[in-house]
Protein backbone atom coordinates (compact mmCIF):
# COMPACT_ATOMS: atom_id res chain seq x y z
CA UNK A 1 0.00 0.00 0.00
CA UNK A 2 2.51 2.06 0.94
CA UNK A 3 4.41 1.67 -2.80
CA UNK A 4 1.27 2.88 -4.11
CA UNK A 5 0.72 5.55 -2.09
CA UNK A 6 4.19 6.88 -3.13
CA UNK A 7 3.22 6.96 -6.62
CA UNK A 8 -0.17 8.18 -6.83
CA UNK A 9 1.58 11.33 -4.46
CA UNK A 10 4.25 11.87 -7.06
CA UNK A 11 1.72 11.94 -10.14
CA UNK A 12 -0.02 14.47 -8.35
CA UNK A 13 2.76 16.56 -6.92
CA UNK A 14 4.13 16.15 -10.92
CA UNK A 15 0.76 17.31 -12.29
CA UNK A 16 0.81 20.04 -9.87
CA UNK A 17 3.85 21.25 -10.20
CA UNK A 18 4.30 20.83 -14.11
CA UNK A 19 1.00 22.76 -14.44
CA UNK A 20 2.05 25.46 -12.44
CA UNK A 21 5.64 25.30 -14.33
CA UNK A 22 3.71 25.82 -17.94
CA UNK A 23 1.73 29.23 -15.92
CA UNK A 24 5.37 30.88 -15.47
CA UNK A 25 6.27 30.19 -18.75
CA UNK A 26 3.73 31.11 -20.66
CA UNK A 27 3.01 34.40 -18.17
CA UNK A 28 7.11 35.02 -18.72
CA UNK A 29 7.07 34.37 -23.23
CA UNK A 30 3.54 36.60 -23.30
CA UNK A 31 5.07 38.96 -21.28
CA UNK A 32 8.45 39.33 -23.26
CA UNK A 33 6.68 39.23 -26.46
CA UNK A 34 4.64 42.16 -25.80
CA UNK A 35 7.05 44.26 -24.36
CA UNK A 36 9.66 43.19 -26.74
CA UNK A 37 7.37 43.19 -29.92
CA UNK A 38 4.40 44.64 -28.92
CA UNK A 39 2.40 41.42 -29.96
CA UNK A 40 0.85 39.25 -27.08
CA UNK A 41 0.52 35.26 -27.98
CA UNK A 42 -3.25 34.89 -28.77
CA UNK A 43 -3.59 32.13 -26.44
CA UNK A 44 -1.32 33.55 -23.86
CA UNK A 45 -3.92 35.13 -21.81
CA UNK A 46 -6.91 32.40 -21.47
CA UNK A 47 -4.25 29.36 -21.52
CA UNK A 48 -2.38 30.12 -18.22
CA UNK A 49 -6.35 30.28 -16.80
CA UNK A 50 -6.78 26.96 -17.70
CA UNK A 51 -3.94 25.41 -16.65
CA UNK A 52 -4.00 26.85 -13.13
CA UNK A 53 -7.15 25.11 -12.32
CA UNK A 54 -5.66 22.28 -13.70
CA UNK A 55 -2.56 22.83 -11.27
CA UNK A 56 -5.14 23.64 -8.21
CA UNK A 57 -7.19 20.16 -9.04
CA UNK A 58 -3.67 18.32 -8.82
CA UNK A 59 -2.53 20.02 -5.65
CA UNK A 60 -5.85 19.90 -4.18
CA UNK A 61 -5.35 15.81 -4.22
CA UNK A 62 -1.70 16.08 -3.44
CA UNK A 63 -2.53 18.08 0.12
CA UNK A 64 -5.43 15.58 0.64
CA UNK A 65 -3.14 12.47 -0.02
CA UNK A 66 0.13 14.10 2.56
CA UNK A 67 -2.51 15.06 5.26
CA UNK A 68 -1.26 19.06 4.87
CA UNK A 69 -4.51 20.87 3.56
CA UNK A 70 -5.83 23.43 5.63
CA UNK A 71 -7.30 21.89 9.34
CA UNK A 72 -8.57 23.91 11.80
CA UNK A 73 -7.28 21.49 14.33
CA UNK A 74 -8.72 23.62 17.98
CA UNK A 75 -11.01 21.20 18.41
CA UNK A 76 -9.93 18.07 17.27
CA UNK A 77 -6.57 18.39 19.47
CA UNK A 78 -8.90 18.37 22.73
CA UNK A 79 -9.99 14.46 21.67
CA UNK A 80 -8.57 12.02 22.39
CA UNK A 81 -6.51 9.78 20.03
CA UNK A 82 -9.31 7.41 19.57
CA UNK A 83 -11.89 10.05 18.31
CA UNK A 84 -9.55 11.88 16.42
CA UNK A 85 -9.37 8.71 14.37
CA UNK A 86 -12.87 8.31 13.77
CA UNK A 87 -13.57 11.42 12.80
CA UNK A 88 -10.42 11.92 10.38
CA UNK A 89 -12.02 8.30 9.02
CA UNK A 90 -15.77 9.89 8.81
CA UNK A 91 -13.83 12.92 6.98
CA UNK A 92 -11.82 10.42 4.51
CA UNK A 93 -15.46 9.03 3.48
CA UNK A 94 -17.34 12.56 3.12
CA UNK A 95 -14.30 13.71 1.30
CA UNK A 96 -14.79 10.28 -1.54
CA UNK A 97 -18.48 11.15 -1.41
CA UNK A 98 -17.41 14.56 -2.51
CA UNK A 99 -14.95 13.83 -5.07
CA UNK A 100 -17.49 11.69 -6.26
CA UNK A 101 -19.98 14.20 -6.59
CA UNK A 102 -17.42 16.55 -8.26
CA UNK A 103 -16.91 13.44 -11.19
CA UNK A 104 -20.53 14.05 -11.80
CA UNK A 105 -20.58 17.94 -11.61
CA UNK A 106 -17.96 18.32 -13.93
CA UNK A 107 -18.73 15.90 -16.53
CA UNK A 108 -22.41 17.67 -16.34
CA UNK A 109 -20.45 20.78 -16.81
CA UNK A 110 -18.74 19.41 -19.42
CA UNK A 111 -21.08 18.15 -21.94
CA UNK A 112 -23.48 20.92 -21.10
CA UNK A 113 -21.24 23.50 -22.49
CA UNK A 114 -18.16 21.86 -23.34
CA UNK A 115 -18.83 22.39 -27.12
CA UNK A 116 -18.90 26.40 -26.83
CA UNK A 117 -15.56 27.76 -28.59
CA UNK A 118 -13.23 28.86 -26.04
CA UNK A 119 -12.24 32.25 -27.55
CA UNK A 120 -8.67 33.20 -26.51
CA UNK A 121 -7.63 29.26 -27.83
CA UNK A 122 -10.42 28.30 -30.87
CA UNK A 123 -8.31 29.91 -33.83
CA UNK A 124 -5.16 28.73 -32.25
CA UNK A 125 -6.66 25.24 -32.04
CA UNK A 126 -8.18 25.75 -35.88
CA UNK A 127 -4.53 26.57 -36.87
CA UNK A 128 -3.07 23.13 -34.70
CA UNK A 129 -6.17 21.13 -36.77
CA UNK A 130 -5.22 22.43 -40.23
CA UNK A 131 -1.96 22.36 -39.83
CA UNK A 132 -1.63 18.81 -38.87
CA UNK A 133 -4.05 17.66 -40.46
CA UNK A 134 -5.50 15.77 -36.83
CA UNK A 135 -8.80 17.27 -36.88
CA UNK A 136 -9.61 16.15 -33.09
CA UNK A 137 -7.12 18.81 -32.43
CA UNK A 138 -9.68 21.22 -32.58
CA UNK A 139 -11.38 20.46 -29.44
CA UNK A 140 -8.95 22.58 -27.92
CA UNK A 141 -10.48 25.36 -28.96
CA UNK A 142 -13.67 24.58 -27.01
CA UNK A 143 -14.11 24.97 -23.23
CA UNK A 144 -14.70 21.26 -22.57
CA UNK A 145 -11.20 20.00 -22.33
CA UNK A 146 -10.55 22.65 -19.95
CA UNK A 147 -14.06 22.03 -18.20
CA UNK A 148 -12.80 18.49 -17.31
CA UNK A 149 -10.36 19.67 -15.21
CA UNK A 150 -13.83 19.64 -12.24
CA UNK A 151 -14.06 15.97 -12.92
CA UNK A 152 -10.41 15.09 -13.04
CA UNK A 153 -9.95 17.11 -9.82
CA UNK A 154 -12.81 15.17 -8.43
CA UNK A 155 -11.17 11.67 -9.45
CA UNK A 156 -8.15 12.93 -7.99
CA UNK A 157 -9.81 13.63 -4.47
CA UNK A 158 -11.86 10.75 -4.44
CA UNK A 159 -8.92 8.49 -5.18
CA UNK A 160 -6.41 10.26 -2.88
CA UNK A 161 -9.67 10.26 0.06
CA UNK A 162 -9.79 5.99 -0.76
CA UNK A 163 -5.87 6.03 -0.49
CA UNK A 164 -6.04 8.20 3.05
CA UNK A 165 -9.29 5.95 4.61
CA UNK A 166 -7.38 2.93 3.55
CA UNK A 167 -3.95 4.09 5.46
CA UNK A 168 -6.29 4.92 8.13
CA UNK A 169 -7.72 2.00 8.86
CA UNK A 170 -5.12 0.11 8.88
CA UNK A 171 -3.28 2.36 11.67
CA UNK A 172 -6.99 2.10 13.36
CA UNK A 173 -6.60 -2.18 13.55
CA UNK A 174 -2.93 -1.85 14.43
CA UNK A 175 -3.45 0.12 17.85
Amino acid sequence: MDTINRIVRRIFAFGAGTSMALVFLIIFVNSVRRYTIGKSLPWGEELPIYLTIYGVMFGLAYAYMTDRHIRFTVLTDMLSAKTRQLLFLITDVITLICGLALIQAGYQFMMRRGDRDSSGLKKTADWLADSTGIVPLEWLGKVGPWQFAIALGGAMLAIAALLRLIERASEVKEA
